[in-house]
């Protein structure tokens, strides 16, 4: 380990270990990295299933190897940006969260497993996603990241003491140079129906509160951000289709993690599920 990431910030920090899925994570870190002119941690863990010392020896020089080729590539593909490395003998998911205490943001990739897989395998990124005191970039895909020439806005999901959430992602879209596009879902109130009873005209009230808390929630940070063009985008439906639909073709998707009884340790039903369904990068972030 690099004694100095236990002596400052972190920076970004990015699971890695060789995998195509983690190249791509570490292709968003490294560009979080410059846009933020601030160092990143590439961080590999080991573990050996074995009690002999050679085999351990063997395994430990193999991760020394695949730590050594991430943040090397980070230092050719990267200018004037700080690496570190960081090896960890031990849980890398344990290992990204104790990292997550000074770091501004961590970076995971994801096969995106089903739930029915995750529930057999595991998953880094869920549980990283769950536990980090820091907001968490889950990204998907294997390689390197499209370069597209008009790339899609950052979109973030606005519900209710968004503050934290709404300013990660104008943060986001300042830095990035994109527009913002923030969706509010909402539902018309459940209705009691009975044998007899005549159609309901459904009301527009609850579309117009809908439209007015958007408003109220985003006005503060785009008057922060007056550079970064906000589309508002109130859509009556279930959230997660609503969320999933409207981060087709974005840049990333920004969304809150609840926090039950002051206590850290849940993803809430709507953001758990929005890692699997969505194809763009996902951050989540805490309060």
């Amino acid at each position: 380990m690099d004694p100095d990431v236990a002596d400052a910030g972190a920076g970004i920090v990015v699971g890695y270990d060789g995998s195509d899925f983690a190249m791509q994570a570490l292709d968003w870190a490294m560009d979080e990295a410059e846009f933020r002119d601030v160092p990143i941690t590439v961080c590999h863990a080991w573990q050996s299933p074995y009690g002999d010392e050679e085999a351990r020896k063997s395994l430990h020089h193999a991760a020394e190897h695949v730590l050594w080729h991430g943040a090397e590539c980070a230092r050719q593909c990267t200018s004037d940006i700080r690496v570190r490395e960081d090896l960890f003998e031990g849980p890398a998911a344990e290992r990204l969260v104790a990292l997550s205490e000074t770091a501004d943001l961590v970076v995971v990739g994801s096969r995106g497993l089903s739930g029915a897989a995750r529930r057999v395998m595991g998953s880094v990124a869920g549980h990283v996603a769950t536990h980090a005191l820091c907001p968490v970039i889950v990204v998907r895909g294997t390689g390197a990241l499209p370069r597209r020439k008009h790339p899609g806005p950052i979109v973030v999901g606005v519900g209710g003491g968004d503050d934290h959430v709404l300013g990660f992602a104008y943060r986001e879209a300042a830095l990035r140079g994109l527009p913002l596009v923030a969706v509010h879902a909402w539902r018309y109130p459940a209705a009691a129906w009975s044998a007899g009873m005549a159609p309901m005209v459904m009301s527009d009230v609850p579309g117009r509160e809908a439209v007015e808390a958007l408003e109220a929630a985003v006005q503060p940070w785009r008057a922060r951000h007056p550079d970064v063009e906000t589309s508002l985008r109130p859509v009556e439906g279930p959230v997660l289709n609503v969320l999933t639909e409207a981060s087709s073709g974005a840049t990333m998707l920004v969304v809150g993690a609840t926090r039950a009884k002051g206590v850290l340790g849940r993803l809430g039903s709507v953001t758990r599920p929005l890692i699997d369904a969505v194809t763009c990068p996902v951050a989540v972030v805490r309060s």
